[in-house]
């Protein structure tokens, strides 16, 4: 009887994850789906200024590092590691690899890491006039991104 229960659990998660999987499928983009849209789409982008190649190496880059840096610190809180002098070492060189595909993505902006700075300050002086606040941080102005 049991065995009957969990096999027909198992069906309903099968279906379930059929027709999600139907779902997903439906709701992405031609350009994610197909390469050869997705080198129109770079081709397009490109015609409209953008430097495709140093953008997609700042972002796919970016992502990567900074899932190495969380898990240093993953491990220093969660699994006993000790933040000693290697530990710190380790994370000043993650930050490192983080700046150089930040350097990449401000070639593909054509822009200064002092705008970049310089922006960042102003936005969050007008998010945060008299320092953080977590109301202000919880309920932002409409366009405060």
């Amino acid at each position: 009887m049991e065995s009957e229960s969990l096999s027909m659990a198992y069906k309903r998660d099968v279906d379930k994850l059929s027709q999600y999987a139907r779902f997903v499928n439906e709701v992405t983009s031609d350009p994610s789906k197909d390469t050869n849209n997705m080198v129109e789409s770079i081709h397009i982008n490109e015609e409209q200024g953008a430097h495709m190649s140093r953008l997609l190496t700042s972002c796919i880059g970016l992502s990567g590092e900074v899932g190495e840096y969380n898990d240093v610190i993953k491990k220093c809180l969660f699994q006993g590691a000790p933040m000693d002098e290697e530990t710190v070492v380790h994370l000043k060189k993650e930050l490192g690899d983080i700046m150089w595909y930040v350097a990449q993505g401000v070639m593909a902006l054509d822009t200064s890491f002092e705008e970049i700075i310089d922006m960042n300050i102003a936005k969050l002086s007008d998010r945060y006039p008299g320092g953080f606040d977590a109301l202000r941080s919880a309920s932002r102005k409409e366009g405060d991104i």
